[in-house]
């Protein structure tokens, strides 16, 4: 049975057999907000949602030694915050995005996450120590009004969900009312083991440089 996330929760990544779960997906499903229009109220008015799933490794120095995010962002951009461009595959090969979504699903929830990055963590790199997943909305929405927007850690494809391993709802926490982005949770180090904690801190960043700043600065 999957774990239902609450913030500031820690699990070991175990599964009930007592293995380690080392190859899975963090995922995000979110919806475009649909709403009725038009004449008489019997059309349908749709607003396309795009949130970026991202993600940053630390190094034992608390460095950051390598990213993922969208190769979209404007290089000048980014350079004012010191970040390099955007890509989908970790230096490792041991994490891939499978790119921006921009718009979300439409017609309801077609049971599968819109962003997703795939994690080996039999290949990541020996000096990485933590890894922090985060979202931003490219829009000006806030969480609340994006239908079920949801997080998870699952077995199997982008394509295919074989065993869901825990998940945090969104858009049932009231706290993300008016915020733009999430600290959503990491990946960290223990005695040779790897865990995880679900942060689940919403911010007011507009923009992906500032919740990086925002991690190096106060969750290191």
């Amino acid at each position: 049975m999957a774990i239902n996330l609450t913030k500031g929760q820690k699990i070991d990544l175990r599964k009930t057999t007592g293995e380690s779960l080392t190859n899975f997906c963090v995922g995000v499903n979110w919806g475009a907000i649909e709403t009725k229009g038009g004449f008489l109220g019997l059309g349908k008015k749709v607003t396309n949602i795009d949130l970026d799933l991202s993600c940053i490794m630390i190094d034992e120095q608390n460095n950051i030694c390598d990213h993922l995010y969208s190769p979209l962002y404007r290089v000048e951009v980014l350079q004012q915050f010191g970040l390099p461009k955007g890509k989908l595959l970790s230096s490792d090969g041991a994490l891939k995005h499978t790119g921006d979504d921009l718009q979300g699903d439409t017609g309801g929830d077609d049971g599968l996450d819109n962003e997703i990055i795939t994690v080996d963590l039999t290949r990541i790199n020996p000096n990485v120590s933590q890894i922090f997943f985060f979202l931003n909305n490219a829009g000006r929405e806030d969480f609340s009004q994006i239908p079920y927007s949801k997080i998870r850690m699952y077995e199997g494809t982008p394509t295919r969900v074989n065993s869901v391993f825990a998940s945090y709802n969104v858009s049932a926490e009231a706290q993300y009312t008016g915020k733009l982005s999430i600290i959503m949770g990491k990946l960290y180090k223990r005695n040779g083991e790897w865990k995880f904690s679900a942060i689940g801190d919403p911010t007011e960043d507009v923009f992906l440089g500032q919740t990086i700043a925002r991690i190096v600065k106060s969750y290191l």
